[in-house]
C-alpha cells in the first residue's frame, strides 16, 4: 500500500557555501595547535559525528554532544567546524569517499547500473539517517564527486546526451535513496511498536474485520490480501526494492535501446 514519503528535516548546502567549500576541500582550514583539543583533527569530528549519528540517528549530534563525546569544550569544537550545517555535509560526503566501488567495467550495463543501486543501498544501511537527508544541494566535496565520476561511469558509451546520463543516474539514486528511507521507516516503526509487522497484524485483524465492509471495496479486499499473504506484512521494502528496480531499469532499457 502507497504512503506518503516524510520530509527530509536536514538539507545539504544549508550552511555558507564558502567555509563549506573550504571544509570540504581541505582548503586552508588551520586547526588548533595549542589548548586542550591537541591531538584532534577535523578528520576525527567528522569521525566522532558519524559515529554517533549511526548509533543513535543525525539528531542526536548537536555540538554540544558532539564536543562531550570527544571531551572536549563546545567553543573548542567550533574552532573546527561553523556549526552543525556544515558538519553534515562533512559527514554525508566522507561517507561518500569510504563508499566500495564495484568495478563494472565491461559489463551489460543493467548490471552496472545495478552495482550502483546496490552500493547506495549499502551506504544507507551503513548509515540510515543519510537517507533522510535532502541532497537537491549536494555537497561537492572530493567524495561526493569520486562517486559522481564512478557512477557517470555505469552510463558512458550507451548514446545518451550528457544530460540524459545526468537524469537516469539521478533517477537510479532517488529510488535508491526512497527505497532505504521506507526500509529505515520500518525498522524503526517494529522496533518502536515492540512488534513485528506479522504480530502486528494479527492483533489488528479482528477489529478490521469487525469495521470494514469487505463488498464496499472488492479490489482492495482481494488485492491486499494476496500481497499481505505473500509478503507477510502490507508492505515488505527489500521485495519493493528488487521489483521496484528491475521496473526502473526497464524504462530505461527503452530509451537505450532507441540509441542501438
Amino acid at each position: 500500500m502507497g504512503e506518503d514519503a516524510a520530509v527530509p528535516t536536514e538539507r545539504t548546502s544549508a550552511g555558507d557555501p564558502a567555509r563549506t567549500l573550504a571544509l570540504l576541500w581541505r582548503d586552508g582550514a588551520a586547526p588548533p595547535s595549542r589548548g586542550p583539543a591537541r591531538g584532534l583533527d577535523l578528520d576525527a569530528v567528522v569521525a566522532s559525528a558519524t559515529e554517533l549519528a549511526d548509533r543513535e540517528g543525525l539528531d542526536s549530534v548537536t555540538m554540544r554532544r558532539l564536543a562531550g563525546h570527544l571531551g572536549v569544550a563546545p567553543m573548542t569544537l567550533y574552532t573546527y567546524v561553523p556549526g552543525k550545517a556544515e558538519l553534515v555535509d562533512l559527514m554525508l560526503d566522507a561517507a561518500y569517499g569510504r563508499l566500495p566501488r564495484a568495478d563494472t567495467s565491461g559489463r551489460p550495463w543493467r548490471e552496472r547500473l545495478g552495482a550502483v543501486a546496490a552500493e547506495n543501498h549499502t551506504l544507507y544501511q551503513a548509515h540510515p539517517w543519510a537517507a533522510a537527508v535532502s541532497t537537491l544541494r549536494p555537497p561537492l566535496g572530493p567524495g561526493l564527486m569520486a562517486k559522481y565520476e564512478h557512477e557517470l561511469c555505469a552510463l558512458d558509451g550507451l548514446g545518451l546526451t550528457d544530460i540524459e546520463m545526468d537524469d537516469a543516474l539521478t533517477l537510479v539514486l532517488s529510488f535508491a535513496q526512497a527505497s532505504a528511507r521506507a526500509a529505515g521507516d520500518a525498522r524503526a516503526t517494529q522496533r518502536d511498536s515492540a512488534m513485528d509487522d506479522q504480530e502486528w497484524w494479527a492483533a489488528n485483524a479482528p477489529l478490521l474485520a469487525r469495521v470494514m465492509d469487505q463488498e464496499a471495496y472488492p479490489l482492495a479486499t482481494r488485492v491486499g490480501t494476496d500481497a499481505g499473504t505473500a509478503h507477510g506484512s502490507a508492505n515488505d521494502p527489500d521485495h519493493a526494492y528488487l521489483f521496484g528496480l528491475e521496473r526502473l531499469l526497464d524504462g530505461l532499457a527503452a530509451l537505450i535501446d532507441t540509441r542501438d
